[in-house]
């Protein structure tokens, strides 16, 4: 069983990189064409290898340095995680091989998608910062290569330099958690963290709550998840169900019994993801692109994972996960097929996409509903698995959570309004992205409709003993909802979506500043630049001077200093110590004639006496 766990991260990774490699050295159509049923292939191998793990609970350990070995376990939390991220990465891939354009580049994209679903699922069963941070690095490099794939378009790369950059600076903090780690337990492993000394709990944890909200774009890091979207359309599938988004959730649900030691991180935490439900829920419904929709939905519900871990709902928050992995990877291939036969994603230009292709459609709608929190759903139980515990802590963060659950039905609801629209749409020139295939690949349908109906059928995460079940195996916030509560929070995301659906008809975007803002994202991107690039730019570039003034100058003025102080010592040995030296002979020699005089005078009288 410790070799399934071994071959679980490693047959993805390397299977990737071989793919990658081949695939950029041998652009052959062959290759190509075959790239796609080896990466399905493979990721049926380590779907049948996660089962195992999930089941077997092994753990293996490698030599690092004493005391920080490389160390990777599955246990309740884990095993949920790898087999949703094993489940979901099959399906997506299936989609891709239907979807991508047969160009060059397919070997490429499914390499770096496999290597994308080996890292983080190196990244769910790491036990220590050692692997941990192997696991977060790769699949943060790896998300910047699939969102700038086409990088022939400037807009993509673009984009994937802010994702990334984003990331990347809130991924400082895990590095700062490690150094804690090892500074105040002698240990980088991630059970010891509570018991870390003195100051270094609290910058471990604060180094851990900065990295994983970074990664799951909470706030105030929600816009790189915009710009996320520029990506291939199975891409964002995967990167907001069950890798790279997920993965920030993931970490603190993990890391829970920390939070509790320090006592300020879980209220932080819990109002910082209720916040995010609330505001990035109303960004969502302000968004006119489908897949901004999408985007800003996924950073709203992953929101309720991390009001689940700051309030100690594990059960609940890993419930939230699994639902939102297979509704948001099924509206996000959704929305793929529209765009590749619609041309567009636009969501005045898909009214009726859901009549065009009705089986498409119909589960697209399913997804949705799900996502509204519609009962028996999904997303409607596992919601109040976490609310319930939210309500026994606090009714001020309660009413939070409970307003962005009913915004949930809003922009679910204007979305269900649009695609049903019974007045079929033509997209106008200036909102086709794309040449309109006009049809949808059946593999395409059907791994749509298996997610949806996966996030369907996982409603019955609403049942007592399944929550008993889960509440037994993660711990914490056994609290679970009554049928009176179940009830309220059905009625409430019926009536919204009613509302917005029938009476609205999806028009629900504000209008003025309101709705600029909100379509905007918050204008959270410019005030990243100016609150941290800008004075970063600026101290850079003061740096820079005076590195060029200063420094450089010194460097340049240096070796003239010293070739001006060789030249004085030059003339000063010249005229000092060559005339010492002259001098020095000249009284050696006077002496010495004087002595010979002397001698010759002694010599003479010697010899005139003898004489």
């Amino acid at each position: 069983m410790n070799l399934a766990l071994w071959l679980l991260v490693a047959t993805p990774t390397a299977v990737g990189v071989l793919l990658a490699v081949v695939g950029a050295v041998r652009k052959t159509a062959a290759v190509q064409s075959a790239a796609g049923l080896l990466a399905v292939s493979t990721s049926a191998v380590v779907l049948v290898l996660a089962v195992a793990v999930a089941v077997g609970r092994p753990s293996v350990q490698a030599p690092f340095l004493p005391g920080a070995d490389a160390t990777l376990a599955v246990d309740a939390l884990s095993a949920v995680m790898v087999l949703v991220v094993a489940a979901v990465t099959p399906l997506v891939l299936l989609f891709a091989t239907g979807d991508l354009g047969s160009d060059d580049a397919r070997a490429r994209f499914f390499g770096l998608m496999l290597v994308f679903e080996g890292a983080m699922l190196l990244t769910v069963t790491a036990t220590s910062f050692v692997i941990l941070l192997a696991g977060w690095e790769v699949m943060g490099a790896t998300s910047y290569a699939l969102i700038a794939f086409w990088w022939g378009k400037p807009a993509a790369v673009r984009a994937a330099n802010v994702a990334f950059l984003t990331t990347r600076a809130a991924d400082l903090g895990l590095y700062v958690a490690a150094g804690a780690a090892l500074a105040g337990t002698g240990s980088l492993a991630l059970t010891a963290l509570p018991a870390a000394s003195g100051g270094w709990l609290h910058v471990a944890t604060a180094g851990i709550v900065l990295a994983a909200l970074g990664k799951s774009a909470q706030l105030p890091f929600s816009f790189w998840l915009s710009k996320a979207m520029e990506g291939p359309s199975p891409v964002s599938a995967l990167l907001h169900s069950a890798t790279m988004v997920a993965a920030g959730g993931y970490l603190l649900l993990r890391v829970r019994p920390t939070l509790e030691a320090t006592e300020w991180a879980g209220p932080s935490v819990a109002w910082i993801g209720a916040i995010t439900a609330l505001t990035l829920g109303a960004v969502a419904t302000a968004q006119h692109d489908f897949k901004q929709l999408l985007a800003a939905s996924t950073a709203a519900q992953i929101g309720f994972v991390v009001l689940a871990a700051g309030v100690g709902a594990t059960a609940g928050g890993t419930m939230q996960l699994v639902a939102h992995a297979a509704v948001k990877s099924a509206l996000f291939l959704a929305a793929g097929a529209w765009l590749t036969a619609l041309g567009t994603k636009q969501l005045p230009a898909l009214r009726g996409a859901a009549r065009r292709h009705r089986v498409l459609g119909t589960a697209a709608v399913v997804a949705l509903l799900a996502l509204a929190g519609i009962p028996p759903l999904s997303l409607w139980a596992t919601k109040d698995s976490v609310l319930a515990v939210v309500a026994e802590q606090s009714l001020a963060l309660y009413a939070v959570a409970l307003a962005a659950a009913g915004l949930s039905a809003a922009y679910a609801g204007r979305a269900i309004a649009v695609v049903l629209d019974r007045h079929l749409s033509v997209p106008p020139a200036e909102q086709v992205e794309e040449q309109p295939a006009g049809r949808v690949a059946g593999r395409v349908t059907a791994a749509v409709v298996v997610l949806a109906a996966a996030g369907a059928i996982l409603g019955v995460q609403a049942l007592p003993a399944i929550q008993e079940r889960y509440a037994d195996s993660l711990g914490g916030g056994a609290v679970a909802p009554g049928p009176a509560e179940l009830a309220a929070s059905g009625l409430l995301a019926v009536a919204v979506a009613t509302v917005v659906v029938v009476r609205r008809r999806g028009h629900v975007v504000p209008a003025g500043r309101l709705g600029a803002w909100l379509t905007g994202w918050l204008a959270l991107e410019p005030a990243a630049m100016r609150i941290a690039v800008r004075p970063v730019l600026a101290l850079a570039h003061g740096l820079a001077v005076l590195d060029d003034r200063l420094l450089d100058r010194g460097v340049v003025a240096f070796p003239l200093l010293i070739r001006t102080l060789a030249r004085r010592l030059s003339a000063a040995d010249d005229r000092m110590l060559d005339r010492a030296v002259d001098g020095s002979a000249a009284l050696t020699r006077r002496a010495a004639e004087g002595t010979l005089r002397r001698g010759e005078a002694a010599v003479d009288g010697s010899v005139g006496t003898v004489a």
